[in-house]
């Protein structure tokens, strides 16, 4: 008889996860939510991103909305712990909410995507785990575009259907950009690529800020990809959208191009 004194090694615990599996279900996940006078909307919004997403983490950045969207928000967070707020003292526009938003965001050790999108359900919150999915296979930056086969506009004038192809349309060829819609506002970001960009050079106050970050990911030299999506024009509040912003982000185009321009001449030799 063989005599066996060996002993058993150690037992082997379970393999260990992939940093971005789970995301889809919102684990590691903080939703960014500018709003200002966004009451109406506030507490549906929430039940539908937590409905879509329940192991995600919610944040309000609210711009001290005159009709009291931030103290509605405050209540909320005291029964729902998945859900914070950020208060500011005014309405500095969407590009600051969001860099207020994701400085928070990434601040928080857990976090390891974030997703950016409006308060007034022209992003269908159905539409998060499909935002994030390619997240966990290398993409670095998800699009939801509007201007791909299967998506598109729903309750939109003709005047802003034009304006918003315009615009993207100037910033594709001014910028050399390869994307399809770059104006638009429901995005996913893997972590390391937004610690990467630009954040604090970002100064686009307006919807202007939609194309900066794309535009630094992309200098970045990051994975891409777009997904289609249904944009639909609010049904309750009013829309932000103004003749000041679209000027901004015209002139912001502009000088990203020159910026390119100087750069370039910089590297040649």
């Amino acid at each position: 008889m063989t005599d066996d004194t060996s002993q058993p090694g150690p037992m082997a615990g379970p393999p260990a996860e992939p940093p971005h599996v789970g995301l889809a279900a919102g684990r590691g996940v903080a939703v960014v939510i500018p709003t200002y006078n966004e009451r109406e909307n506030l507490e549906r919004l929430v039940d539908a991103i937590l409905e879509a997403l329940p192991e995600a983490t919610l944040l309000v950045v609210d711009d001290n909305s005159p009709d009291g969207t931030g103290p509605l928000a405050d209540t909320m967070a005291t029964r729902e712990p998945r859900l914070h707020v950020l208060h500011r003292a005014a309405k500095e526009g969407l590009g600051v909410a969001y860099r207020d938003g994701f400085r928070w965001a990434l601040a928080r050790g857990e976090t390891r995507a974030v997703v950016q999108t409006d308060a007034d359900f022209s992003h269908d919150p159905r539409d998060l785990p499909r935002l994030l999915a390619p997240l966990m296979s290398g993409s670095d930056l998800v699009l939801g575009t509007r201007y791909m086969p299967g998506g598109g506009t729903v309750g939109w004038p003709l005047r802003r259907k034009l304006i918003s192809r315009a615009g993207t349309l100037f910033a594709r060829v001014m910028l050399m950009l390869p994307y399809r819609d770059l104006t638009g506002g429901f995005k996913a970001w893997r972590r390391e690529l937004l610690e990467g960009i630009r954040l604090r050079e970002a100064d686009a106050s307006g919807y202007g800020f939609q194309i900066e970050t794309t535009w630094w990911a992309h200098r970045r030299r990051a994975v891409v990809t777009e997904i289609p999506i249904i944009f639909r024009e609010r049904v309750a509040g009013s829309s932000k959208m103004s003749g000041g912003i679209i000027g901004e982000a015209l002139a912001l185009v502009l000088r990203l191009r020159l910026e390119a321009i100087r750069d370039a001449f910089r590297r040649t030799p």
